[in-house]
């Protein structure tokens, strides 16, 4: 069977319900040019569902659509439309595991501590669904991501609200600086290929922790770890002065990207937090199955028929400060679920406000926010100090930060899952090269948490010239966000300044370490200017919500091109994770809130990167035609409403596929595609008012989508395609 010329993925949450209603007019208009656009199946549900297929009848069974994605990234005619999905923390995959069962799927439990090697088998294949366990599979390129221009002019003219900041707020970021992953860290770039093994020396042997490690030459490999016991001070330290400060207490990580150590934090903070009622209970609450790195709201559900337990948890509580909330009105706290305050996302709105977060009285209030590793802290307390001394950014004149990101082939810390571990005895951890040199060791304490990862040198020198070709394109000023006193951007800058000078550009780039390149950027899209941010993968996903929820009031609108290193294009959809709240509002009200921008700038680019590699110029016609749909989104305000009754992410593909066929129609390069939509932007156009009241009727009723992790197909076109007018135009 022949691959298609576009795969549009299927994912998760909002951006799949969207997805509904999107992705048959996507598929109508792409017919017209004889493009064909398939699916791939990466959401949770498919990837728990593709790990079983012995368990599974042939009706249920799904192939390995993220594998099979996996090669074909690496092929020049890859074309993939790459929406957001889950990276589940373990709370959501036991929930997706669950309503996969009651939907008859003959699944096994997630084994929370497997016994027997078919427990440690599941346990295995589960281990490799959840987290990030998606994009390093499909990052085979770096990442050029920036605010389209259409969408950039719309939000200076139509300036969203900001919180006002006050040069007293006592909002401030908390972070260790001593005993981190930042201060531990050593890194060294291999002259040739090596392969590893990864061991711990303690007083009663040498246990192997990892085997057959392999790096290319010229990759360049880091090693660090974190100390259990001054990361549990940190946070009781923290605790303590958020209390004496009468700020809110909150943490910020990213315990989805970061799936073996973040949830490992996450967990040392919930038992910070009720650190007294763990001293009183631990036995009790372990006999129980609590495992604090599922959250306080796995906790309260396990301890639930312990009322002693209970009561010791909210005197506990009436003892602490107040706590920064997910959701005021449920008493969902920061701590409850793992994969609830992600940092890239919390930090960012909590900027745009003022530095306020909300609390337990559904007011917002300064707010502490602990970030316990200083690798990238700095970024957020550089941000904050600015606004504190130049007052809240101004989005009608503010310039741009643009991102060229290094993340192809597992770069940096998100590649680093299979190679961290949370240590079970005092000892030493060593990397061990093929020829018995040593590459790199810590002296680690039982419950430490190391971690290598690696960087490899064709992302490297790739990213450098991606670099250099934005830089060229826009004429911005262009800064690499390195620090050259950390072990990492030490080796990278050592790739870094010898390509530059090669190109003859060296003047025209600067390196600087995250917090002066923080300030620096602050300071040019003050002024009004432009800049590109060069960093690293973590830093790529920080700054892509940061400065975009800055500048357009959300990170969702962002144009987001991956260069695929064999000549492929990956086209994301934008930053913004899939906001199960938006589910929420639609399974309640059939109202969804989701703004499709982020899919149709991806959509724009990626047909007339179809047109090029085929040759295709009906293709470039139909990209074109998408931009000004886009445009005539944006200059029309035709997007989402965030309140039920007024109109929805349905509403928008109405207007989107309008603005399109009446841009076909328009245009005047390819007579036949003109021809062939006029008639369909007329009836669209005359359409109006019943497909708008059509929509409307349908809001304001549950939308039983059959399904949380797996809608059912039919229930949500039902809800997500409700208008017979509209379906009747596009079929």
């Amino acid at each position: 069977m022949a691959n298609p010329d576009i795969v549009y993925t299927t994912v998760d949450e909002a951006p799949e319900l969207a997805s509904a209603s999107l992705l048959p007019i996507v598929r109508y208009f792409a017919q017209a040019a004889g493009i064909s656009v398939e699916t791939r199946d990466i959401s949770l549900s498919g990837r728990i569902i593709a790990a079983f297929p012995e368990r599974l009848t042939d009706a249920q069974k799904q192939s390995d659509d993220l594998a099979w994605l996996g090669d074909w990234v690496k092929t020049p005619e890859a074309n993939v439309i790459k929406l957001p999905n889950i990276s589940a923390s373990v709370p959501q995959l036991v929930a997706a595991i669950k309503e996969l069962q009651g939907k008859g799927y003959d699944l096994p439990d997630y084994p929370e501590d497997p016994q027997t090697d078919a427990e440690k088998d599941a346990r295995a294949r589960y281990d490799a669904i959840k987290g990030s366990a998606v994009n390093p599979v499909l990052r085979e390129g770096n990442s050029d991501r920036r605010a389209a221009a259409a969408v950039k002019s719309f939000a200076q003219n139509n300036p969203h609200r900001m919180g006002d900041w006050s040069a007293d707020s006592k909002t401030r970021v908390a972070t260790m600086g001593d005993g981190d992953f930042r201060s531990n860290e050593v890194s060294a770039t291999l002259d040739a290929a090596a392969t590893a093994k990864i061991v711990l020396e303690t007083a009663s042997g040498e246990t192997v922790l990892k085997d057959g490690v392999s790096y290319p030459a010229g990759t360049v490999v880091d090693a660090t770890y974190m100390s259990a016991a001054k990361l549990d001070a940190f946070l009781a330290e923290e605790i303590e002065k958020t209390k004496a400060e009468g700020v809110l207490f909150s943490l910020h990580m990213k315990a989805t990207m970061m799936k073996v150590s973040d949830p490992i934090i996450f967990g040392h903070a919930v038992k910070a937090w009720l650190a007294p009622v763990f001293e009183q209970y631990g036995d009790r609450m372990k006999e129980l199955g609590v495992n604090p790195n599922s959250g306080l709201g796995n906790l309260l559900d396990r301890v639930k028929d312990s009322p002693e337990i209970l009561q010791a948890i909210e005197d506990c509580r009436a003892a602490r400060p107040p706590m920064y909330m997910v959701n005021s009105d449920r008493g969902i706290t920061n701590l409850h679920v793992p994969s609830d305050v992600i940092i890239d996302a919390s930090m960012p709105a909590l900027i745009r406000d003022g530095g306020k977060g909300w609390g337990p009285d559904n007011a917002q209030h300064d707010t502490n926010c602990v970030i316990p590793d200083s690798s990238y802290a700095p970024v957020y307390d550089e941000t904050i100090k600015f606004f504190k001394e130049n007052g809240k950014l101004n989005p009608a004149t503010a310039g741009t930060v643009q991102n060229i990101g290094l993340m192809a082939q597992k770069a940096e810390e998100y590649g680093s899952h299979p190679t961290t571990f949370e240590i079970p005895e005092d000892g030493t951890v060593k990397m061990v090269l093929e020829d018995g040199t040593v590459l790199h060791q810590h002296t680690v304490q039982t419950g430490d948490i190391w971690r290598s990862a690696s960087a490899r040198k064709a992302p490297i020198e790739d990213w450098v010239n991606l670099a250099i070709e934005r830089q060229k394109a826009t004429g911005y000023r262009a800064i690499f966000w390195l620090d050259a006193t950390r072990a990492h951007d030490a080796e990278l800058i050592k790739y870094v300044k010898p390509i530059l000078e090669a190109a003859g550009v060296a003047d025209k780039f600067e390196i600087m370490a995250p917090r002066e390149a923080t300030r620096a950027s602050l300071e040019t899209i003050t002024k009004g200017e432009n800049t590109i941010a060069i960093t690293g993968n973590v830093l790529r996903d920080y700054l892509t919500d940061l400065f975009p929820i800055l500048e357009l009031a959300t990170s969702a609108k962002m144009l987001s091109i991956v260069k695929l290193m064999q000549g492929g294009g990956l086209f994301e959809t934008g930053a913004g994770g899939s906001a199960p709240k938006h589910v929420e509002q639609l399974q309640k009200e059939s109202h969804l809130r989701w703004d499709s921008l982020g899919e149709f700038c991806a959509l724009g680019e990626s047909f007339k990167f179809l047109a090029d590699v085929k040759d295709n110029a009906k293709a470039r016609v139909l990209g074109t035609a998408v931009e000004a749909a886009t445009q005539g989104i944006l200059d029309n305000g035709r997007s989402p409403s965030r309140k039920t009754g007024e109109p929805d992410n349905k509403d928008s593909h109405y207007w989107f596929a309008r603005y399109w066929a009446e841009a076909l129609a328009a245009q005047s390069d390819d007579p036949d595609m003109a021809a062939r939509f006029a008639p369909v932007a007329k009836a669209l156009a005359e359409g109006e008012a019943a497909i708008v009241s059509e929509l409307a009727a349908a809001q304001g009723k549950p939308g039983d989508t059959g399904g949380y992790y797996k809608p059912d197909p039919g229930k949500l076109a039902q809800v997500m395609r409700p208008s017979p007018t509209l379906n009747a135009i596009i079929g």
